[in-house]
């Protein structure tokens, strides 16, 4: 099956999002801590920080919504980002490109 026109832009902008992370400092080597997966609130705030919770929540959810080409009907993860890392200079271009994740759910 031939991928979506929105699947190619997701994995487009999710692999300069990946590079944007490591680039910036916010990817770790290190696994989670066991627990750290089993988090009740949104975007992980009480087992992970924002950028733990990108990198092993929301990238690997993304990757398998490209593969299903299966997507949600709205993002803020951008809108958490400023939230999140609002005022870490080094973090901005993430901050954009997370920003443009969501703005590709906004409704026309």
């Amino acid at each position: 099956m031939k991928p979506s026109a929105l699947a190619l832009s997701v994995a487009s902008l999710l692999d300069r999002i990946e590079k944007e992370m490591q680039a910036c400092g916010c990817w770790q080597d290190a696994p989670l801590k066991p627990g750290q997966l089993a988090y009740s609130e949104a975007f992980a705030m009480d087992t992970m920080a924002f950028p733990q919770w990108l990198q092993f929540v929301f990238v690997p959810r993304v990757r398998d919504a490209i593969a299903c080409d299966d997507f949600p009907s709205s993002s803020s993860v951008g809108t958490q980002a400023v939230r999140e890392l609002d005022g870490d200079p080094g973090a901005s271009r993430l901050v954009s490109l997370l920003s443009e994740f969501d703005a590709l759910f906004e409704p026309d």
